[in-house]
């Protein structure tokens, strides 16, 4: 296995989305950890909180859910990077993403289209945005789906419906752009120690320790991923054996199989 900071070598770029916690965070912290070097851009509402001096990091405050938004900030962070760094590869993490917990169209419609906006429709648009300039420096694209793409989730229905969209674009995309020097990586990582499960509306532990995985872990095993030129990666053992098992499943099965599942969840559910 190839260290970790092979894996950054040819890169003095990183954009990421929703770096201000989780998983977004760990990743800029790791990155600049493996190679200080790098030229980080965040794209957020908040800025990250980081204990790291005398790094790159340029915040673009932006609602990535608002179309008119994220096309201003996608042009102020290429005008960016052309005099901060102009050459190397781009390496773009697109992160950003919620999910809600309840019968549909719980907790409100307008929750699950905004959801739909920023879990889809940003990873598309800014990916397609950004693109001209990866194509020219070459990079990778690192798309964070999660092991609910792989079934249909009953009670988090929209949330697991956006994220096999997801899925299946990157893995589709990464075939696009075969030979171009620029390839797409889909990050599933099953439930990890984040804010996702406050904000879907449950309580803090709804999933046990020995079912999570931390921030940390998962982007070592992406930066794993991305030092062997792969185009999907499930961190996590666990993780692996239950998406291999419900992919040989039929989709009504593997669908009441998660309904089942995930219906335990209603007793944590948060009162709002």
């Amino acid at each position: 296995m190839a260290p970790l900071n092979e894996a950054l070598k040819d890169f003095t770029t990183v954009i990421v989305t929703g770096g201000s916690s989780g998983i977004g965070k760990s990743f800029i912290e790791r990155c600049l950890a493996l190679n200080p070097a790098l030229v980080v851009c965040n794209l957020s509402r908040r800025e990250p909180q980081l204990d790291i001096s005398s790094i790159k990091l340029r915040h673009f405050p932006c609602d990535l859910a608002q179309s008119d938004v994220l096309k201003e900030k996608a042009a102020e962070v290429e005008a960016f990077l052309k005099i901060a760094a102009p050459e190397g590869q781009v390496l773009l993490l697109n992160n950003s993403g919620f999910g809600a917990y309840g019968h549909f169209p719980e907790p409100n419609i307008r929750h699950l289209t905004e959801m739909i906006d920023l879990n889809v429709r940003a990873v598309v648009e800014l990916t397609g945005l950004l693109l001209p300039l990866i194509r020219i420096r070459g990079g990778v694209i690192v798309t964070v789906a999660s092991t609910a793409a792989f079934q249909p989730t009953a009670y988090m229905a929209v949330y697991g419906a956006s994220k096999s969209f997801v899925l299946h674009w990157s893995l589709a995309l990464n075939e696009e752009l075969r030979g171009t020097g620029v390839r797409a990586l889909a990050l599933c990582p099953g439930p990890t120690a984040t804010d996702f499960f406050r904000r879907a509306g449950l309580q803090q532990g709804s999933v046990a320790d020995s079912l999570s995985m931390t921030c940390d872990e998962v982007v070592t095993a992406t930066l794993q991923a991305l030092a062997a030129g792969r185009s999907l990666v499930v961190p996590g053992w666990k993780n692996k054996i239950s998406t291999f098992f419900v992919s040989k499943l039929s989709k009504p099965l593997a669908a009441r199989i998660a309904a089942m599942i995930l219906a335990r969840f209603r007793l944590k559910k948060v009162v709002r």
